[in-house]
């Protein structure tokens, strides 16, 4: 059985310092996604995370079966942007934004146990956007994060600190912004949830 340890190979880009920002460059990788608008928290969101997690875990296990391939199921992430295509990436009105809700996928994991996985689940599930998952890479490089402790109303005072960092650092903000959820909301008290934010960027 091959065992991958992700947690603790990407601990650098999913455990950043809540004490300041840090620059990182974050590696081409796989993800199951799935996107939306507006309505967030709202039922489509809802259905979206649900979905993403309804075939993540399946996958994993058939990962494990038929790869002899063991791996955690990472974080849920969410990319957010203005659905006019704007310039201005700041959260702003949230229920206004565009989303796209990804779970890491191992490059060791084909598409096609994705595939064949997702037929056994809506067999037996009914996931209503199973269908709108797809596997796809995404490549976001140099970007600053830090880890955002404390209610997502909170964040804007947070993102101001990685506008300012990049700033200093003669850098600019180059794409959506970016959240990777270490807790559960419906579960954890909102003071101790814990968000990786982080925004790609590029030299002025």
């Amino acid at each position: 059985m091959e065992v991958l340890d992700l947690k603790k190979r990407l601990a650098k880009l999913y455990k950043p310092s809540a004490r300041m920002p840090v620059l990182v460059k974050v590696p081409p990788m796989r993800f199951l996604m799935i996107d939306g608008k507006g309505g967030l928290g709202g039922p489509d969101f809802q259905d979206a995370i649900k979905s993403l997690y309804g075939l993540a875990y399946p996958v994993k296990f058939a990962a494990r079966k038929q790869l002899h391939l063991s791996y955690p199921v990472m974080a849920l992430e969410g990319l957010y942007w203005n659905a006019d295509g704007g310039e201005d990436i700041s959260l702003g009105d949230r229920d206004a934004l565009s989303w796209r809700l990804m779970i890491m996928l191992p490059d060791a994991v084909p598409g096609e146990l994705v595939e064949s996985t997702r037929v056994k689940v809506a067999a037996k599930k009914e996931l209503p956007r199973l269908a709108d998952i797809r596997v796809q890479t995404f490549s976001e490089g140099q970007s600053v994060q830090i880890l955002h402790v404390g209610p997502y109303a909170d964040e804007p005072a947070t993102v101001e600190l990685l506008f300012a960092f990049a700033a200093e650092h003669g850098f600019e903000i180059a794409g959506a912004h970016h959240e990777i959820y270490g807790g559960d909301p419906n579960r954890a008290a909102q003071e101790k949830l814990k968000t990786v934010l982080r925004y790609p960027v590029r030299k002025l």
